[in-house]
């Protein structure tokens, strides 16, 4: 379908550009998957940049719905570009691209304007190659970074100031400096295939093409394929098995995590992971940074994370047999019969569920996970048969097309559409993976419908509530998603709350206490419930950073 072209850089401009940019991605994913081979032949580069996208469209989409009149600003959606591509990178090349574009907000946004011209995008995309050149430890030549270098380079000799004259600029400059890379790294001619990330760059910078011009840049013929020559321009063929001509050894692991530090202790971060590992890439500012690398000693670089600051969403990823490391025959892992994956809120519920044997996806808050992740959890599970907790009535639809993808790989997923965290914990309680899949899904179905969920939580802004109008700073009690108490007080709003679930009648009280919650308010509502509901039992957990200060269950 044609798009109608921008004129300037606005936050329409960014909003269309990363759709375009996701849905480019998902075409060329399994051929960028394909010519992955540095710096480790893992065959994840195309879905990586595309989980790194759908995170950044995401975030731009939250920005554009909490607008009921008007727009964002070029600014809000810039920044929001930036942190949702930040939050959700994925593998080197994913990391990459996130500074990349945190690279182009901080031009984007400065000044608080309302648009940019062709001189703004100029600019953008030169702070963007640089900023990405200095996250990497040791930046290496025929990579991604030579192609964000190249289109820079480009787009500042393009003539005039308009948007679509600058983008296609750059597109053709990363054109020409993708078809070069196999003469500027061995790995990539003796494979004899383009660098992936560069590649993925490639889609990415046609989409922005396409914003400012409506007009789709052509597919690069053969991008996939073998280099007859080094040079610019080169006749392409079908790509060879690059197996055969990949070197063994190098670090065992990837790490990657999320970690909250100062900018002073990320610098000794950097000089302790570069003496551990290589393919370091550290992206990010003003407090947040994504992490990326690989190492022989996994816990050490989860260590000096803590050291830094704190870490979480920590994937540690063994490169298996086929890759680039693997250096003996290995036997894959067989396939477990049935597996649950379950969306928490929390690190504590994290662990609750784990122990449980759950594989979990961390939702932090104002940070849902994408389809992506939730595919990639499912993949994690290596089930034939997944039971898919969404925990979040606003993930439902996330949650379903997960569940689609799943199905399409001959995984037989089973959605069942708990609503909070305290629903998913009921209907694990009665999972049993001996009994026959459906009759298990029935069982879990029923048990988290019979659930009643509540949650306190603090007012951010001055709104309309089911129950009455609420000021900033007011203590809300949400029963099965509405407003039904409105207090100043938190323990006196979740006795309140907890009165009314339970006059309904119950058995089983589930309080899963976040890390605001008053030191003690479990001690006051389970007094409270032994004293005025007879047979009526209550067990605690802590939830840890969870959004809420208090999760209620009643069952």
């Amino acid at each position: 379908m044609a798009q109608v072209p921008q004129t300037f850089f606005d936050a329409l401009a960014v909003r269309t550009w990363c759709g375009l940019a996701l849905e480019s991605l998902g075409r060329a994913r399994e051929e960028i998957d394909a010519i992955n081979v540095y710096p480790v032949a893992d065959g994840d580069t195309g879905t990586n940049l595309y989980l790194t996208v759908e995170s950044a469209v995401a975030a731009v989409e939250a920005v554009f719905t909490a607008y009921d009149v008007g727009r964002p600003t070029l600014a809000d959606a810039a920044r929001a570009m930036a942190h949702g591509a930040l939050i959700g990178a994925r593998g080197n090349s994913g990391t990459i691209l996130a500074q990349l574009l945190r690279g182009m907000a901080q031009v984007l946004a400065d000044g608080e304007t309302a648009h940019t011209d062709g001189s703004g995008l100029r600019l953008a995309l030169r702070r963007a190659s640089d900023s990405a050149r200095q996250a990497v430890a040791h930046p290496v030549e025929g990579t991604v970074l030579s192609v964000a270098s190249a289109a820079a380079d480009a787009a500042h000799g393009a003539a005039g100031d308009d948007c679509g004259a600058v983008a296609r600029a750059a597109y053709e400059g990363a054109r020409t400096a993708l078809a070069a890379t196999p003469g500027q790294l061995a790995v990539l001619e003796r494979a004899g295939v383009v660098d992936a990330g560069g590649r993925g760059l490639l889609a990415v910078l046609g989409a922005l093409v396409e914003t400012f011009t409506g007009e789709a840049v052509p597919v690069v013929p053969g991008s996939h394929a073998r280099v007859a020559s080094a040079g610019a321009g080169a006749p392409l063929t079908e790509v060879e098995d690059c197996a055969d001509v990949l070197d063994a050894g190098g670090p065992a692991f990837e790490v990657i995590y999320l970690l909250e530090a100062e900018d002073a202790a990320v610098a000794r971060l950097r000089e302790r992971l570069d003496s551990l590992g290589d393919s370091l890439v550290i992206v990010g500012g003003d407090g947040l940074w994504n992490v990326h690398v690989h190492v022989d000693d996994a816990g050490a670089a989860v260590e000096a994370g803590v050291e830094a600051g704190r870490p979480y969403r920590i994937r540690i990823t063994h490169f298996g047999a086929g890759d680039a490391h693997t250096t003996g025959e290995q036997l894959p892992r067989e396939r477990v019969q049935r597996a649950v994956v379950a969306v928490v809120p929390g690190e504590g519920l994290a662990g609750l569920y784990g122990e449980a044997g759950a594989t979990t996806v961390l939702a932090r808050p104002g940070e849902p996970p994408a389809s992506g992740e939730l595919v990639e959890a499912v993949r994690r599970a290596h089930a034939r048969e997944v039971v898919l907790l969404p925990n979040d009535a606003e993930l439902r639809h996330t949650a379903a097309a997960a569940a689609e993808q799943a199905r399409t790989e001959g995984i037989r997923v089973a959605l069942i559409p708990t609503r909070s965290a305290v629903q998913g914990i009921a209907a694990l309680a009665v999972h049993e993976p001996d009994r026959r899949f459906d009759e298990d899904v029935v069982s879990m179905t029923s048990a988290a419908g019979a659930t009643r969920y509540a949650e306190v939580a603090v007012a951010e802004r001055q709104s309309w509530t089911m129950a009455g109008i609420c000021q900033a700073g007011d203590v809300l009690g949400l029963i099965d998603g509405d407003v039904a108490v409105i207090g100043t007080d938190v323990t006196a709003t979740a006795e309140g709350v907890l009165d009314r679930m339970l006059s309904a009648g119950g058995e089983l009280v589930t309080l899963v206490l976040g890390d605001e919650a008053p030191e003690t308010i479990a001690e006051h509502l389970e007094a409270r419930v032994r004293e005025s509901y007879l047979a009526v039992d209550t067990v605690v957990y802590r939830g840890g950073r969870q959004g809420a200060v208090l999760l209620i269950g009643v069952e």
